[in-house]
């Protein structure tokens, strides 16, 4: 792998007392906004169950419903993290905050009509790009020896999810259309203030090859793949639950929408807690044994899952299990990306990593609705995670134990 770093920007770090205040700074804001686009791109599925009563849709339908956004704002990371290469956060992350409103009030006049909601979900996947834009943001102002912990932080912004299927339907019982106002007024607040606080650094190296050589090059690292098909359990599996687990509660456990949602978010609030965990783990131990160890635990408690313990105590043991697991395997993942990408393609082959994670939590929800629909079963669907978390499990430790890193 060519491993060559053009106007290198973590030396001066690396050998000094750590990195300036700036970096702090940039962090901050960085994962607040990564939290409101977030929450903006989760809107629906807390959401859904009221969309299926409506409009009555079927198990499936519904479940198409929740991931077009996971997907659309999955394949967005790809060009977004080009674009960040070579524009820089402080242009790309007020830009896609300002135009996540659009379909975010875009929701009110289309929640009569399947059609419409296809639609506009399809365009609220923009709110999931951003995670392609803070990466390389926070990449470049860490050092090698404290990236695992800055991107573990920033990572938090998956919270997002949790803030969603928390306050989402609670704001909604105030009135029907206030959790878009509400949302749309965040993200307008945001971007106002990313605009002025977020700045790129001044000496990070910034590519002059076309964005599809960027993405070729990209593409052409073993790594990339490698990193990919980790982050596709990990961050997939994150996103799978945070998008279908308040229907699996309320399906499968009978569960109020409102009792579903609040476990579905502390459910998210466990992955948030435990990413900067896997990253901080990753500072201190080979990023890819802390990978391998996490999806080890998921595994386990996928299978336990698989057998339809009750919800007090087995079931939400074994959910909470899964939940760090996933969200540890997560920060240990992009650990391991911002060690050994070469530093001017970080945003490159970050959109490509998140794009197959936000991929790999596409496919679960319609794979989990198809088979409830078809078996009256989740229990394929949990072994069928265990067998992929098992397998990234041997992977991660036989093979990327031994990958060597820039630190």
């Amino acid at each position: 792998m060519d491993t060559a770093h053009p106007r290198r920007t973590d030396t001066v770090d690396s050998a000094g007392a750590g990195p300036p205040a700036a970096a702090y700074r940039n962090l901050l804001v960085a994962t607040l906004g990564f939290t409101l686009t977030f929450w903006a791109w989760d809107l629906i599925a807390p959401l859904a169950v009221g969309y299926q009563d409506r409009l009555g849709l079927s198990s499936f339908q519904q479940s198409l419903l929740v991931a077009v956004p996971v997907l659309v704002g999955s394949l967005g990371r790809i060009p977004a993290g080009a674009l960040t290469d070579r524009y820089g956060a402080k242009l790309m992350f007020p830009l896609v905050s300002a135009l996540t409103i659009v379909p975010v009030l875009l929701l009110i006049p289309a929640r009569d009509s399947y059609p419409l909601m296809l639609l506009v979900g399809f365009l609220l996947g923009l709110g999931g790009t951003t995670f392609a834009i803070g990466v390389p943001l926070v990449n470049s102002w860490f050092p090698p020896s404290r990236r695992g912990f800055a991107l573990g932080v920033f990572g938090m912004g998956t919270g997002g999810v949790a803030l969603s299927g928390y306050f989402t339907p609670r704001i909604a019982a105030h009135g029907e259309n206030l959790p878009f106002v509400v949302v749309a007024l965040a993200l307008a607040v945001f971007a106002v203030l990313a605009a002025v606080l977020i700045t790129d650094r001044q000496d990070r190296a910034v590519p002059t090859a076309s964005l599809a050589t960027r993405l070729g090059q990209a593409g052409r690292l073993r790594v990339t793949w490698e990193l990919s098909a980790l982050y596709a359990i990990g961050f997939g599996g994150v996103v799978a639950f945070g998008v279908y687990l308040p229907t699996y509660l309320k399906t499968w456990y009978e569960l109020s929408p409102t009792d579903a949602g609040t476990k579905a978010a502390g459910f998210a609030l466990v992955t948030v807690v435990f990413r900067p965990i896997g990253g901080r783990l990753s500072d201190r131990f080979h990023p890819a044994v802390v990978t391998a160890g996490a999806l080890a635990v998921v595994a386990l408690f996928a299978v336990v899952q698989a057998f339809d313990p009750a919800l007090g105590p087995v079931g939400t043991i074994a959910l909470l299990a899964l939940a760090a697991g996933l969200g540890a395997a997560g920060g240990s993942v992009f650990a391991l990306v911002s060690q050994a990408t070469p530093q001017d393609r970080v945003g490159s082959v970050t959109g490509i990593v998140g794009a197959v994670g936000g991929l790999g939590g596409f496919v679960p929800p319609l794979l989990m609705g198809a088979i409830y629909s078809a078996k009256d079963s989740y229990s394929i669907g949990f072994m069928l995670l265990s067998d992929l978390a098992l397998a990234g499990c041997v992977y991660a430790y036989v093979r990327m134990r031994t990958l060597r890193t820039s630190a």
